[in-house]
């Protein structure tokens, strides 16, 4: 094997114990129906209550509230193994990493209470809405408006798209603007609970999206209109901290990122590397060519690199101390990486590399999208920019 998945510098016996374990359990609830699931465009609810009883979901929230004790050592070595299987659509890292840690960094006791222990059970599956039509990494500029209506509700408009898990969550966290007249100052967080505004109070799913890669994930568009949400909902205790609370978060949505993308470069490189060795052109193996070798072993440098980089993040993170920027350099440099890597692995596939029965060509297809979401790398850019 290329890679050693325990040799990294936060791993620990309990931690690999975990790995063969969640290694296990994917192997016989996901992989046999991961075809299924991309064919239906969506992972089966019934995947969530599994992943729940096994506790794969909320590994890094308190037990205190259902989760498993654990930090972000724990998730990455879920991001890692997902990746490793090549199941896509199950979107865990916005559950458990994102959406989770929101309600437990900023949620009252009574709102961690409500929800975070469904979280851990799968009992609610959770998305995150902050993308809208006209509104992609600019947070403080979005339409979508919270407005209370008296004392007792908010009255929620309008449209968000892109949104993982779209089709599936019922516990939808929207980033909207309680104050509409204020930029940064004006947004909120509000928690909205589908089963009792679906289609009847104003809340409805579009399309589940037709993308390039990802099949299996559900990709939606949600509307609101006049939606009313008790004004308990409101993630945290005031208004007008949504943006601060997004702007401390997303370090880590973006190290979640950056360690899929890792993951996925040691997957290209690791089947590669066994294509190479197989494979005959002209009476010999392609790995026999120089310009195989020189390649792939620029291609495996790279990969070291950024599995370096990723996993000192990684530390830095479960201690409290990773920063805005240095969270954007490792989300922008290893997705730029993984989708360089995994093209120059599906050219010594030659034809095969494009048939989809192939995992290159599939890893191919979803990894396009890791430089978009989670904030473009044109953003991440423009945030290091500014340490300058």
């Amino acid at each position: 094997m290329l890679f050693d998945k325990d040799q990294s510098p936060w791993m620990d016996e309990e931690l690999s114990i975990m790995r063969g374990a969640v290694r296990k359990f994917i192997e016989k609830e996901f992989t046999p129906v991961a075809k299924k699931w991309e064919e239906q465009g969506f992972v089966d609810r019934e995947a969530w209550l599994k992943a729940g009883q096994s506790g794969l979901l909320c590994a890094s929230i308190p037990e205190k509230w259902g989760g498993g004790g654990g930090n972000f050592k724990h998730e990455m070595v879920l991001v890692e193994e997902l990746a490793y299987a090549h199941v896509t659509g199950f979107g865990n890292g916005v559950h458990s990493g994102i959406v989770a840690h929101y309600i437990n960094s900023y949620g009252t006791e009574e709102q961690k209470a409500k929800w975070l222990p469904k979280m851990a059970s799968g009992e609610i599956v959770s998305a995150i809405a902050m993308s809208e039509p006209g509104t992609g990494s600019d947070l403080q500029s979005v339409a979508t408006t919270a407005v209370k209506n008296g004392t007792r509700e908010y009255e929620l408009n309008g449209q968000k798209t892109f949104i993982t898990n779209g089709m599936t969550a019922n516990l939808i966290c929207v980033v909207a603007k309680t104050d509409p007249t204020e930029a940064a100052k004006g947004v909120s967080l509000i928690m909205l609970e589908t089963e009792n505004v679906e289609d009847t109070g104003g809340f409805k799913r579009g399309r589940n999206l037709e993308k390039l890669g990802m099949k299996a994930q559900d990709t939606a568009e949600l509307f609101f209109d006049n939606v009313r949400i008790p004004a308990e909902n409101l993630l945290g205790t005031s208004e007008g901290k949504g943006f601060i609370q997004l702007m401390e978060q997303l370090p880590q949505e973006r190290l979640i990122i950056a360690a899929g993308a890792c993951a996925v470069i040691e997957s290209a490189l690791q089947i590669t590397s066994e294509y190479v060795k197989e494979r005959k052109a002209f009476g010999k193996r392609i790995l026999d060519f120089q310009n195989t070798q020189f390649k792939l072993a620029e291609r495996l440098t790279e990969a070291k690199l950024a599995r370096t980089f990723v996993d000192q993040c990684a530390m830095q993170l479960a201690d409290g101390k990773l920063d805005g920027a240095t969270a954007a350099m490792a989300k922008w440099w290893t997705t730029q990486k993984q989708c360089e890597i995994i093209d120059e692995c599906l050219q010594f596939f030659g034809g095969y590399g494009y048939m989809m029965e192939y995992p290159i060509a599939k890893m191919y297809a979803d990894s396009r999208v890791q430089k978009i979401y989670g904030g473009s790398n044109e953003i991440m850019k423009m945030l290091i920019a500014r340490e300058i």
